[in-house]
């Protein structure tokens, strides 16, 4: 082993164990947010949905070998599983932003907004699998399943973060009729969102957008010469006079939430905004109202 491998070797040894030291922080950070909630009724069968056969699809990863259907499977090459409507009604599909935009707090106070979302979007995890619901990730990596080790899978994955600005909605994999969380800052290129949502639309599949803020996002509190860089380094802009901009970012902001609101509403989805200087449990309470179809 040459030095150069040597230290490729020692910086993913390093990286490895700072991702694998949030876990335990972040998973009693979830379970004490989703203990602050009664349990309701989520879980329960949705009316005229039941133990039918509903599809055969491909097996994915983290699917039970139990699940196979060898009759469908034998017909060719590939691995089936079988599918009842009970099951599709019960899967809820998440995307939680892995963007550097999402490391950004403005206040010691108050968390980064990958930080809260991480909580928030963990905690709702931890009630839907305690209510007999299957949750996995959009796409193809942890396809919907229950249990207390999905959680956890859950978390290690979301302590993934993506080395782009700004990140794109993971729209694969989508289950036809179930349900779906996407939780961002929703600040870059909303064409992902727009497709994302579309082929949500196609295949039956609502859901809700959480956006989470800083609250200087909202404010912009900036004033004389101020350097604006993205989190990721990847775009920067210098100007003399920050307040000058403040109006027409206000602007910029409003129609972007105005969007988002509205792509919601035609997808029937349902939308809303969250700051990090807020309580993570009223956050929790509308996402788990708003899920299930829910007013607020």
């Amino acid at each position: 082993m040459n030095a150069e491998t040597a230290s490729n070797v020692l910086n993913l040894r390093r990286d490895a164990q700072e991702e694998a030291s949030k876990l335990p922080a972040l998973l009693a950070r979830a379970e004490q947010l989703a203990n602050t909630m009664m349990l309701g009724e989520h879980g329960r069968r949705r009316a005229g949905q039941g133990d039918n056969f509903w599809q055969y699809r491909p097996m994915q990863p983290g699917d039970s070998y139990r699940s196979i259907d060898w009759r469908r499977s034998a017909r060719g090459d590939e691995q089936f599983v079988r599918e009842k409507e009970w099951q599709i009604a019960q899967s809820v599909l998440l995307w939680l932003d892995p963007g550097q935009s999402m490391r950004y707090s403005s206040h010691a106070n108050w968390p980064q907004k990958a930080e809260r979302a991480r909580v928030l979007v963990l905690a709702l995890a931890i009630l839907l699998q305690k209510g007999g619901e299957r949750v996995g990730l959009t796409g193809f990596s942890l396809p919907p399943q229950r249990g207390a080790a999905q959680v956890l899978r859950l978390a290690e994955a979301f302590c993934v973060e993506d080395n782009a600005d700004y990140a794109e909605p993971e729209a694969r994999g989508m289950i036809p009729h179930a349900r779906a969380v996407f939780v961002s800052d929703f600040m870059g290129n909303l064409d992902a969102v727009r497709a994302a949502l579309a082929k949500a639309t196609d295949r039956g599949v609502h859901g809700v957008l959480l956006q989470v803020l800083d609250p200087s996002e909202e404010e912009f509190p900036f004033e004389g010469r101020t350097i604006f860089q993205s989190m990721g380094g990847g775009i920067e802009n210098e100007t003399l006079k920050a307040s000058s901009l403040k109006s027409q970012y206000l602007d910029a902001l409003a129609k972007r939430k105005e969007e988002l609101s509205n792509l919601a509403q035609l997808s029937g989805w349902r939308y809303q905004c969250h700051h990090t200087s807020e309580s993570a449990q009223s956050a929790l309470l509308w996402l788990y109202s708003a899920l299930d179809g829910g007013q607020g």
